[in-house]
């Protein structure tokens, strides 16, 4: 099932297309010289929406000074107090995430409905394992998959009949194999945009490999509208992960993608630093080619380089790449397609290579 599609700010999350990158400020929201800070931060990297936590009042009027500066739309992220909702809302956020099971009473849902279609802005609806309702444990037995699916199908269906359905659902887990059952389920139940992720994921590179596992598999089955990988510690290393899941996943309009080989006995160069020189100067050329298609909604396959270290591994298996360089023992050979361009020389390699995807972007 495509899901429809909602705005937030100037953002646009499902109907196809791009999946925005998203994450969340860890400093308080009352301090807004800090939260403007990482905002600006988490735009340099990459993210396309951000989200603040408002567990004061104070906080949700911090959003209309926090706007004044971002050059991200803003979600206010709310738990328990509708009330706060409400002044999220009127202070300007973009976009509200609440748990209805943890709001309250469905006049305190309403009144934050609307609130929203008042200002125009999206919901996004969140359900974990822990606001399950009651008799759906007692019936599934705990918080199985299918008790979080029905758990937030009920919330759709009460919010939509509240003449609403300007919606996002997030039904994250920080277990891979519950979250991959329930969008599995909740995807051929309902058209509202998805925002994917493995929630609470940890710290460092098991974190992100968790993540991979998680938010990859479901882009691979065609589910997901919008992403946030979950870390502890610096939010702007979400964004660097987020952008390499969506690489390897064929996601990202306009990616370049190294392909390098591990190396063998038979390699006679540093690959390594080689490999190095070359990702380091792609960077900013994939950050503008990425722009490039996304402002004009251009249609783009990922680039792919491909860095070998000898011929076995070279123009033969890595044909596929869209350009190239196979290194032997003070020469390489620069290929394209896997068609021979050109020899030229191991040191002069990195420059080459990058000369010519300069030429072909």
């Amino acid at each position: 099932m495509s899901s429809r599609s909602v705005m937030c700010g100037e953002v646009k999350i499902g109907g196809g297309g791009k999946i925005p990158v998203q994450s969340m400020t860890n400093v308080h929201t009352e301090d807004v010289y800090a939260v403007n800070r990482q905002i600006w931060q988490l735009a340099e990297a990459g993210c396309d929406i951000v989200r603040v936590a408002v567990p004061t009042e104070e906080a949700a009027r911090a959003i209309s000074k926090i706007k004044e500066n971002s050059p991200l739309p803003i979600v206010a992220d709310i738990h328990f107090d509708y009330k706060l909702a409400i002044l999220a809302i009127e202070h300007g956020a973009d976009k509200i995430r609440i748990n209805p099971g943890n709001i309250g009473s469905d006049n305190r849902i309403k009144a934050v409905v609307d609130k929203a279609k008042e200002a125009g802005i999206p919901i996004r609806i969140g359900v974990n394992s822990g606001s399950v309702e009651k008799e759906l444990i007692a019936k599934y037995g705990g918080p199985t998959p299918e008790a979080l699916v029905e758990s937030a199908v009920k919330k759709i269906e009460l919010i939509e009949s509240m003449d609403f359905d300007n919606l996002v659902l997030s039904i994250k887990s920080s277990d891979i194999k519950t979250n991959t059952a329930v969008h599995r389920l909740i995807k051929e139940k309902t058209d509202v945009p998805l925002h994917i992720g493995i929630t609470e994921a940890g710290v460092g590179e098991m974190a992100v490999i968790k993540s991979a596992i998680g938010i990859g598999s479901l882009l691979m089955d065609g589910i997901g509208d919008t992403i946030r990988v979950s870390l502890t510690g610096d939010p702007v290393n979400e964004i660097y992960a987020a952008y390499d899941i969506l690489r390897a996943c064929d996601r990202l309009g306009g990616a370049i993608n190294i392909i390098s080989c591990p190396t063998c006995g038979r390699c006679k160069v540093n690959l390594l630093k080689v490999a190095s020189d070359v990702s380091d100067a792609i960077k900013p050329l994939e950050k503008q080619r990425i722009k490039t298609v996304q402002n004009h909604k251009l249609e783009s396959h990922t680039f792919n380089v491909a860095i070998m270290g000898c011929a076995v591994n070279g123009p033969g298996e890595a044909k596929h790449a869209d350009l190239g360089i196979a290194c032997g023992d003070g020469n390489a050979v620069l290929f394209r397609k896997g068609e021979i361009i050109e020899t030229i020389r191991i040191e002069d390699a990195p420059k080459v290579l990058i000369s010519n995807i300069v030429k072909l972007m």
